[in-house]
């Protein structure tokens, strides 16, 4: 297993740390998860790089990396919506996505074709992680004690930033979804 690879599994295992912590009660978990979150994102950013600069591109990074960029993207949005940061209808919506491209993956895989991750995906997967980070980011300065007056700068940043980044993020995952769809709509067209 080549290094890019190992970085993948390694992001999988920190997702799992990452949810595990961000739902524990103990002192400072959240600024925890910040710090394995942002961990785990910059796995996602060295794996393809290491891949493609030594040319060890190989069929499990392509199928793998985009599965455990859905499993960690979605483990944190549904991770943060019980404390009130992620809409229940946007961690849907990722979710929903991300199944829909998994079966569209899995047809191709039955079909011998295997579909790599685009650009565009990767550009969605980023805004997902800035909205993920700027929540994370804000519940650690609560944690911490620098929020001050949660009617002040943090209430402000949570209310009126956090929902611009959602539907973003939103956007993003919506259009790279329909788009990814489109130019692989052979899979889905029925033999002839």
């Amino acid at each position: 297993m080549n290094w890019a690879n190992r970085l993948t599994i390694g992001r999988l295992i920190l997702t799992f740390l990452f949810v595990a912590t961000l739902n524990c009660d103990w002192a400072y978990a959240r600024t925890g998860a910040l710090v394995i979150f942002i961990l785990a994102g910059a796995t996602d950013f060295l794996d393809g790089e290491i891949a493609r600069r030594y040319g060890s591109v190989t069929n499990f990074g392509k199928l793998m990396d985009p599965l455990v960029d859905k499993i960690m993207m979605a483990s944190a949005f549904i991770s943060l919506v019980p404390l009130k940061a992620i809409p229940a209808w946007a961690a849907t919506t990722v979710v929903a996505r991300d199944f829909l491209i998994t079966g569209l993956r899995l047809m191709a895989s039955a079909r011998g074709q295997v579909l790599p991750a685009e650009r565009l995906g990767k550009h969605k997967t980023s805004w997902q992680i800035i909205t993920v980070v700027f929540f994370l980011g804000l519940l650690s300065a609560r944690e911490l004690g620098y929020a001050g007056d949660e009617t002040a700068w943090w209430s402000r940043a949570w209310y009126r930033g956090g929902p611009v980044l959602v539907w973003i993020a939103v956007a993003f995952t919506v259009y790279s979804g329909l788009r990814y769809a489109w130019r692989h709509r052979d899979v889905i067209a029925p033999d002839q």
